[in-house]
């Protein structure tokens, strides 16, 4: 059997608006991205250059068992989702060259933090793709929040791309 080699540079991602958040609900908040998103509209599609936190850790607990004195017995406890980072080039091509800023996540983020309701959730796909088209893996993510942003370093004696940085908390990860 031959040994299949998965590059992992190749990959999509999307993101969503959760169905609870989009069923019935209509978010308070004139021209917020939560206004814009009310939907199930997607949210910069496809526009990360890297992608981490695919990660499940659990908490383990012991029972200390009377007269068992070579161990404990290990019980499953809660799961822990590290949150999902996503990172982009701030700016793009635009119409006649220019650049263009995409300011949905910083929206989403500074909606969240002003108080806007209810709070825009986003669930999340992350798939791997083949040497063609076809994906290979798929994680989903669900109901996330923005938990932190990050905007570029920026340092004029370097000739770095502006890089921006999202964290999503969510609540369940999934290898679809």
């Amino acid at each position: 059997m031959a040994e299949l080699f998965v590059r992992n540079f190749r990959f999509a991602v999307r993101l969503r608006r959760s169905p609870a958040e989009v069923a019935g609900r209509t978010p308070s908040g004139a021209g917020s991205l939560a206004a814009d998103a009310a939907d199930g509209a997607a949210l910069c599609n496809g526009a990360f250059q890297e992608v981490s936190g695919l990660e499940i850790g659990m908490d383990v607990g012991e029972h200390l068992e009377g007269g068992r004195n070579d161990g404990a017995i290990r019980c499953a406890g809660r799961a822990r989702y590290a949150p999902i980072v996503l990172r982009r080039g701030m700016f793009y091509g635009g119409a006649g060259g220019r650049a263009e800023l995409d300011r949905s996540l910083w929206r989403w983020f500074q909606d969240t933090v002003a108080g806007v309701r209810p709070i825009a959730r986003y669930d999340g796909v992350i798939e791997v793709l083949g040497s063609g088209s076809e994906v290979v893996a798929t994680w989903e993510f669900d109901r996330g929040l923005p938990a932190r942003i990050r905007g570029p370093a920026l340092n004029a004696r370097t000739g770095d791309v502006a890089i921006e940085e999202l964290h999503i908390a969510h609540e369940g990860l999934r290898l679809a």
